[in-house]
């Protein structure tokens, strides 16, 4: 297959949601499957791929979004940082919106300070050098995705001589969380499809704990309706035939090492430190820092008076224990009420890879219930004809 219609093929679907009914009827007990990709979460939704899978399968959705996870208290710290004289603060476009305390960065940049969105950390690199007379601080947030990219701006401004370029980071790594949610005693996850994107960096090895600890299945999968029903397929026949191990559907673009030129840059630039995850609170090692060859850029040392500080999400907002898999978005009492796009009261609604904007844009919400009729929003359709002859949902956008 070259193509991204092949990979959206009616046929081929109905193939595989078959193999996958049979397969099913062997299980010992009804399932649930973990997503950790914010990408997985948008397909599943937007190819109503929920409406494909036997009722002994169910999916819940994990802490793969990357603003998501990013705590409350870091966005308070940056929009404070914004509001500094002479400050730049760049930071990808679906932070802009992520509320704080009282406001959001976008809210701060409407009362004066100069936020910029970007879309990279080398944008960020150049605005430091167009401006060596302003402080330019790069909110970054992610998973192993895109810390390579912030590792080679640290580097390129080391090399430049820049001394107004700052990070401020709140990077997490995937193979901690996933730990934590497998020792947590609120959800159970008897297998995980793993992020394409995250493993095409860091590859297959982080994730054999997963298997050999654990005991549970781990495929890699790719974004299209056929990748994920596929990669479905293979977690279900590990189950049925008590296997547990790292597979990789998504041999397209994922290496088993990873990408070891990536690596070696986040190696260089950045060290593990504790981080704090919305919804999963204070990890060990579950985060990069920068070493202390790089403390010249650090924005924590560079601002020592504006530390984050405890900040817990809304009482109301379950953003949390949706990031853990305890509840669906329709389970939080305020979704599509006082939290909708328009006006987000937690994360997982600003971000299109958030589980409650996805469940909003592309499933019922009006009644609440999880797998109503498709039809009952107009952003959604009856599964199959979502990607029949290879198109998006309505309104759906490309990744």
């Amino acid at each position: 297959m070259r193509f991204v219609d092949e990979f959206r093929q009616q046929p081929l679907a109905q193939g595989l949601a078959r193999a996958l009914a049979r397969a099913a009827e062997r299980l010992p007990r009804p399932i649930q499957i973990m997503e950790v990709c914010g990408g997985h979460t948008h397909a599943i939704f937007r190819f109503g791929l929920h409406d494909l899978l036997p009722p002994q399968v169910r999916l819940i959705h994990g802490p793969g979004c990357p603003v998501c996870v990013t705590p409350r208290s870091r966005v308070e710290q940056a929009i404070a940082i914004a509001r500094q004289p002479g400050v730049i603060l760049t930071c990808f476009g679906d932070m802009l919106r992520v509320p704080g305390r009282r406001t959001s960065l976008l809210g701060a940049r409407a009362e004066g300070a100069d936020v910029r969105m970007v879309y990279s950390a080398l944008d960020a690199l150049e605005i430091a050098r167009a401006h060596p007379d302003r402080q330019v601080v790069w909110f970054a947030i992610g998973f192993e995705t895109t810390i390579p990219g912030n590792a080679m701006a640290a580097l390129r401004a080391r090399g430049m001589g820049l001394r107004n370029f700052y990070l401020l980071t709140s990077q997490v790594l995937l193979p901690p969380a996933l730990r934590a949610i497998l020792d947590a005693p609120d959800v159970r996850v008897d297998a995980f499809i793993g992020p394409g994107h995250v493993s095409t960096i860091i590859g297959t090895e982080p994730y054999r704990f997963v298997a050999e600890e654990y005991g549970r299945p781990v495929v890699i999968s790719g974004f299209e309706p056929l990748d994920l029903l596929q990669s479905i397929l293979m977690i279900v026949r590990q189950l049925v035939e008590g296997r547990a191990e790292v597979e990789v559907q998504y041999r397209r673009a994922v290496p088993p090492r990873g990408n070891p030129i990536a690596l070696r840059a986040m190696a260089e630039v950045f060290r593990p430190v504790t981080q704090e995850w919305r919804g999963l609170g204070v990890l060990p090692e579950s985060g990069l820092g920068l070493r202390p060859e790089f403390a010249e850029m650090d924005a924590d040392r560079a601002f020592p008076d504006i530390a984050p500080g405890e900040l817990p999400d809304p009482r109301a907002c379950a953003c949390g224990e949706i990031l853990r898999g305890v509840r669906t978005p329709p389970e939080c009492p305020v979704f599509g009420t006082g939290c909708t796009p328009e006006h987000p009261l937690g994360a997982c609604m600003v971000s299109p890879e958030g589980a409650c904007a996805a469940y909003y844009r592309y499933r019922p919400h009006r009644d609440g219930r999880e797998g109503a009729p498709a039809a009952a929003t107009p952003a959604s359709g009856a599964a199959a004809a979502t990607f029949a002859a290879g198109r998006a949902a309505p309104g759906g956008e490309s990744r």
